[in-house]
């Protein structure tokens, strides 16, 4: 099912191009991540979607609908630095979101409990670490059991024990059923928790797709032979390769589509038993880096 589509949005600020003509598409269950550097225009995409802020032209549905209070309620979300009363405990801070969103008082005990905060309900706010905090945020945000969950940057500021909590909470979320849209400057961050992923570039939709498919295009495989001279020129008429590097005592083949075990068959066929064979999966900063280089 289409959770999201956006068609040609737009958002200008006089000569300022904030976001330009995005067509996107998000389906159910999907935790897609929108990357891109500062200023690329994430933040105004998801201000755009809540409706905090009004499109300059383009449309934008939610679940295959135009935005309602009904639509709404079905979309929990954190913009920015979430505020609470530093002198209120984190229940009593969920007891004023629930009553704002016409929630159940059940409903906060189970969100505290998916969150990790139960034990810690009755501690006053100010005494939360930052990690803690957002937490308490995510917590609000799924207050009303939305089905989608919107987080502008989520593991912003945090030492990397919090980081590894948030993420970790993220995945929790996201086996429930739960379609997630994050944004991040962090590569690491949607590598780690993404299904999917578009990258932004001073508003512009550079790309869109999974993040399986994007490594999987950067994998290489590793290998050695006593005839290191011969394999490289073996290695030359492999089936889809597209680069060979020979690196000191071993050559780096980059095939996408062909696994270890075809590539080992290859050489025996041509009398080259190899003496070294390595997968190594890619990672998302290169295919990010390639993407911002070509535009």
């Amino acid at each position: 099912m289409i959770v999201l589509e956006t068609k040609k949005l737009t958002k200008h600020y006089g000569k300022i191009q904030a976001l330009n003509d995005l067509d996107l598409q998000i389906n159910d269950g999907m935790v897609f991540g929108f990357l891109g550097p500062n200023g690329s225009g994430k933040t105004t995409t998801l201000a755009l979607l809540l409706s905090v802020l009004q499109p300059t032209r383009g449309t934008y549905s939610w679940f295959g609908h135009p935005v309602t209070t009904n639509v709404r309620k079905q979309i929990g979300a954190i913009l920015e630095t979430p505020c609470f009363y530093p002198y209120l405990t984190g229940y009593q801070n969920l007891s004023i979101a629930a009553k704002i969103k016409e929630c159940t008082m059940s409903a906060i005990d189970a969100s505290l409990k998916i969150v990790d905060l139960f034990d810690r309900k009755d501690d006053l706010f100010k005494t939360y670490s930052l990690g803690m905090k957002q937490r308490l945020a995510i917590a609000s945000a799924l207050l009303s059991d939305p089905k989608v969950l919107i987080l502008d940057e989520p593991t912003n500021g945090l030492d990397p024990m919090g980081i590894v909590e948030i993420r970790n909470l993220i995945r929790k979320i996201a086996s429930s059923g739960k379609t997630i849209v994050l944004a991040s400057h962090l590569l690491d961050e949607v590598e780690k928790v993404c299904t999917h992923f578009m990258v932004l570039k001073n508003g512009i939709k550079l790309f869109q797709g999974s993040v399986k498919e994007a490594l999987s295009d950067r994998a290489v495989i590793d290998i050695s032979s006593a005839d290191l001279g011969h394999a490289f020129i073996v290695a030359q008429g492999i089936r889809g390769v597209k680069s060979i590097e020979q690196k000191e005592d071993r050559i780096i083949i980059s095939a996408p589509g062909i696994s270890p075990q075809e590539v080992n068959a290859y050489f025996i066929s041509h009398n080259i038993v190899l003496s070294r064979l390595q997968e190594k999966s890619g990672n998302l900063e290169e295919q990010f880096l390639s993407i911002l280089s070509e535009h």
